[in-house]
């Protein structure tokens, strides 16, 4: 079994966004043999991220993320990208902090035509923390968001094999 941590990005705890991703990531470790998932909710953190002194929360979930053999990073799409959440908490990660991890790309977009500009954000971003990225990233768009299972589950049966090979490469 590997750690693994899910950072949701939506400013809302409570939306359709959040419950996908947690059921996305519940299939996931699922499929590719990972430990049941910790949760980071960036919503929780959003008044303290940006604290000159961040408090234990902040910290506790920076050393989760850098911790974890596999990191799903779920950003609804705001403006074309991903949320100012998230470039606010991976800010704060030391450069290559995920150089040991797979990293999971989510997002929910308007359209599945105007997706592919956040799963490049993404791919990049988690790129250039140092973590290895599969194929494709797991794009929702907002219909799918309340009935995900079918597009999780086809997804899941390209990424998870993919996840399952670099674990036991890095093992």
């Amino acid at each position: 079994m590997s750690r693994f941590t899910v950072l949701g990005a939506s400013p809302d705890p409570d939306s359709a966004f959040t419950q996908a991703t947690r059921h996305a990531a519940q299939v996931l470790a699922e499929n590719s043999g990972l430990d049941q998932p910790h949760i980071v909710d960036l919503a929780e953190l959003s008044p303290l991220l940006l604290s000159a002194d961040p408090p234990e929360a902040v910290r506790a979930a920076r050393d989760a993320v850098a911790a974890s053999e596999v990191v799903m990073v779920a950003s609804p799409q705001v403006h074309g990208s991903y949320t100012g959440l998230l470039k606010v908490f991976l800010d704060q990660l030391p450069e290559l902090a995920l150089a040991h991890a797979v990293a999971v790309p989510l997002a929910a977009v308007a359209d599945l035509g105007s997706g592919r500009g956040i799963e490049e954000d993404l791919r990049l971003l988690l790129s250039e923390l140092g973590a290895w990225v599969p194929e494709p990233a797991l794009l929702l768009s907002r219909p799918e968001l309340h009935t995900p299972a079918a597009v999780v589950a086809a997804w899941a049966e390209i990424v998870a094999p993919q996840v399952r090979e670099a674990l036991a490469v890095r093992a």
